[in-house]
């Protein structure tokens, strides 16, 4: 006698639907493509927003097929999920030629061009080390990807919470651009987070430029600014006490050897901006930047230090040492501050006691 009841549902068809939307979180794209082969409720679980919110997408300078399955990725996933997207980094890893960076720019205007138009949820953005003024990105190319980018943030101004372009490295007037981009619309902008960090290139001096002040008065809201000390001057000091007192907590702070930091930055210009924003905090980070006048001329004591990172490396010369920079340091922060690394080594940290 044949058997003609129906054939039991596997139990997987009966998992509830927050338990499978965690199962696809832990494949791949690939993988999940074919699962939502499987039936019309899996199909249902690859296409839940909370799935592609997140995106990490790595260019990487390898073989051309390599480079071709890279792109097309990164297209696909815009194309197919950009509309979900909330927190977008972008990494250029070991750029070598300049048929990659024309490809990549290429990529990166249809990338940017599709996710501001079907887009609204994108409030993180991070695209670090582009290294702009690398000899590989001609000034064609350069120039094309600066213009898509400053289109892209200008359409995403009133979105956009957080931007990362550490290591951008851009002449001044190009840098103003992308940051105006942010507050074009308005004329000012409310986001809270930016890091540009090495954002310019090397050697300007950009606490003396009128446009970069400009530039910097149009933020509003900044909670936490991670920057270099040759963008630092009184004048960037009362804008951010102007503008951004009422919000701003941390002021990350690089200085580098090559960068310029022996400008002129008044007591009374940290101390007015820390009397009107409380809770602010301050941590330096200095890259071979050792010297006891170099810093003692940045570290006032009107500053609310967090941590101070000294980073140097050995000398051949056998009677260098950091002792006597830390020596001299150390007793004018010794009521608020501890060493946390051994002295002598090539790397030091000093951060705030815990109360």
């Amino acid at each position: 006698m044949e058997d003609d009841s129906e054939p039991e549902q596997s139990s997987w068809a009966y998992l509830p639907d927050v338990c499978l939307r965690h199962v696809f979180h832990w494949l791949d794209d690939r993988d999940r493509s074919r699962a939502a082969l499987v039936c019309k409720k899996w199909s249902c679980a690859m296409y839940s927003g909370s799935l592609w919110r997140c995106r990490t997408i790595t260019f990487y300078g390898q073989s051309s097929r390599a480079r071709t399955l890279e792109f097309q990725s990164a297209l696909w996933y815009t194309k197919k999920f950009g509309k979900y997207l909330k927190h977008l980094e972008i990494k250029l890893s070991n750029p070598y030629n300049t048929p990659f960076i024309k490809k990549f720019q290429v990529i990166m205007r249809g990338l940017l061009s599709h996710l501001g138009k079907c887009n609204s949820h994108l409030v993180s953005l991070s695209i670090k080390y582009l290294e702009l003024d690398c000899l590989i990105w001609k000034n064609v190319v350069r120039a094309q990807f600066i213009k898509n980018l400053a289109a892209f943030l200008k359409r995403m101004s009133n979105q956009l919470d957080y931007l990362n372009l550490k290591g951008a490295r851009i002449t001044l007037e190009e840098g103003c651009e992308l940051l105006n981009s942010l507050s074009s619309l308005t004329n000012r902008s409310f986001i809270s987070e930016i890091n540009i960090e090495d954002f310019f290139s090397l050697h300007l001096s950009v606490y003396s430029s009128a446009l970069f002040h400009q530039t910097m008065s149009k933020f509003h809201s900044l909670t936490i600014l991670t920057f270099n000390y040759n963008c630092i001057s009184d004048e960037l000091l009362d804008i951010l006490r102007e503008h951004s007192s009422h919000s701003l907590c941390t002021l990350n702070i690089k200085c580098h050897i090559h960068d310029p930091h022996g400008q002129v930055v008044s007591g009374m210009a940290w101390a007015n901006l820390a009397k009107r924003a409380p809770k602010l905090n301050v941590n330096f980070f200095f890259e071979r930047v050792m010297k006891h006048d170099h810093l003692a001329r940045i570290l006032l004591v009107e500053i609310p230090v967090r941590s101070i990172s000294l980073r140097s490396c050995y000398f051949s010369d056998p009677d260098w040492t950091m002792r006597p920079t830390l020596t001299n340091l150390l007793p004018a922060y010794w009521h608020g501050l501890q060493v946390r690394e051994t002295i002598g080594t090539p790397y030091c940290n000093i951060t705030k006691l815990s109360k």
